[in-house]
């Protein structure tokens, strides 16, 4: 049996044990506490935030999650798909965005990012979730859904960011994004699917913007804004 002084060791496993570890620290600190001993009681604390800040999953700026969740999920979604519908990778970059941080400010560019990752989560089926891919590109993350159902999901979203009301921020504001989405129903590494879905999002680019891509049975497709 362990004792309270012997070192925890974290185990294999991801975002579950990075969870227990810290409240095995706090539940350790909490007991050598009531006994007095301040200074392991400290150490444990220390430790438990310690293993909470490097176990984030959460992006500091937008709160949506971050890029080591997007991986770690991954790894379990497409290395054992579950359902007959596949999963949906999503990836979405702001356009122009530059153009809004020299316009506007840093300030307002950094306003635009956290409500574009709150508009990105609504609308997310059950199992979904949106993650900051890095910059102004956000993930979407789609398990079993088809490949339609993917679609009508990511051109509601393209919508919802076109018609927000950007302009009761700032005069002159608008904000829209591009999104290039893979659908996959086998099992496979998910950087290939990343990338399938990367290619698409700069076919939406090179499209005009405020457009999706998808890839069509014979050709990649475009979902284009109607002005």
């Amino acid at each position: 049996m362990a004792r309270s002084e012997d070192p925890v060791r974290p185990a294999s496993g991801g975002v579950s044990n990075t969870v227990d570890l810290v409240a095995l620290h706090e539940s350790i600190a909490d007991l050598l506490a009531g006994q007095g001993d301040w200074r392991r009681a400290y150490q444990h604390l220390r430790s438990a935030l310690d293993l909470a800040h490097a176990g984030s999953l959460r992006d500091s700026l937008t709160a949506s999650y971050n890029r080591r969740y997007l991986d770690q999920r991954l790894h379990g979604l497409l290395g054992d798909r579950h359902g007959r519908a596949g999963v949906a990778i999503a990836l979405i970059d702001l356009d122009l965005f530059k153009n809004v941080n020299d316009t506007f400010g840093h300030m307002v560019g950094d306003v635009v990012l956290r409500r574009v990752a709150e508009l990105l989560q609504e609308g997310l089926p059950a199992d979904g979730f949106c993650a900051r891919y890095g910059g102004e590109e956000f993930a979407l993350v789609l398990p079993d859904v088809d490949a339609r159902g993917a679609l009508l999901i990511a051109e509601a979203t393209r919508a919802r960011v076109a018609d927000h009301p950007w302009s009761q921020l700032r005069p002159g504001l608008a904000v829209t994004i591009s999104v290039g989405i893979a659908h996959e129903t086998q099992p496979g590494p998910g950087q290939r699917q990343l990338v399938h879905a990367d290619t698409l999002l700069y076919a939406a680019k090179r499209a005009g913007r405020n457009a999706v891509a998808y890839q069509g049975r014979e050709s990649v497709q475009i979902v284009r804004h109607r002005q």
